[in-house]
């Protein structure tokens, strides 16, 4: 039986504006976050997307921007929370290294976590959503290193991710086949950007 995720990231933050890392640190969202929380709305609206269940992180711009896409009762879930970023928690976007400096542990030196880590949390996680009975078509709101890390589980997220980058309340589709336990990216969507 084939499954749909909805696995999006969260509205437009005060902290994005600001260009500060945020990880397991939070801000609100912006008024521009909630005009595109309503546009994923609209976009599902229009798509004809009924939802079974929804779940997303714990911070709270991932919470405010469900419940401005969906008025289902909800699960917050610390396994799809943004990536732990440690003493960059907080600070210029700018410290951080490219990702061709930083290798898969890097944050792990300065109290955060390892991406690998972040990945098995992930994956676990939403294969417990989506093997729930009447779970068929869910909607996650996560976040940018996290939806990257769950990408990473499954193919190789480099082409995906220069061609996509992960813009707020961006969407990855994808099927779940619950034989193999398996998902696979059919859509990476811009409900903010698209034509109308």
């Amino acid at each position: 039986m084939k499954k749909i995720l909805y696995l999006m990231r969260h509205g437009e933050t005060l902290f994005n504006v600001q260009g500060k890392i945020q990880g397991w640190c939070d801000s609100p969202l912006t008024i521009n976050g909630i005009k595109q929380a309503k546009a994923a709305a609209a976009y599902y609206e229009r798509e004809g997307i009924k939802f079974d269940a929804a779940c997303c992180s714990t911070a709270e711009r991932a919470s405010d921007t469900l419940e401005l896409i969906t008025s289902l009762p909800y699960a917050r879930l610390k396994g799809i929370r943004e990536v732990g970023f440690g003493m960059f928690e907080g600070e210029h976007e700018y410290l951080h290294p490219s990702r061709e400096q930083r290798h898969a542990g890097y944050y792990k030196q300065f109290g955060g976590e390892d991406e690998n880590e972040v990945r098995e949390r992930v994956v676990k996680t939403l294969l417990e959503v989506m093997n729930k009975d009447g779970n068929n078509t869910v909607l996650a709101v996560s976040h940018a290193g996290a939806c990257a890390n769950f990408l990473s589980a499954w193919q190789d997220p480099e082409p995906i991710l220069k061609k996509h980058r992960i813009p707020n309340c961006g969407i990855f589709k994808y099927d779940f086949d619950t034989e193999l336990q398996r998902f696979f990216l059919e859509d990476v969507i811009d409900p903010v950007h698209m034509e109308k």
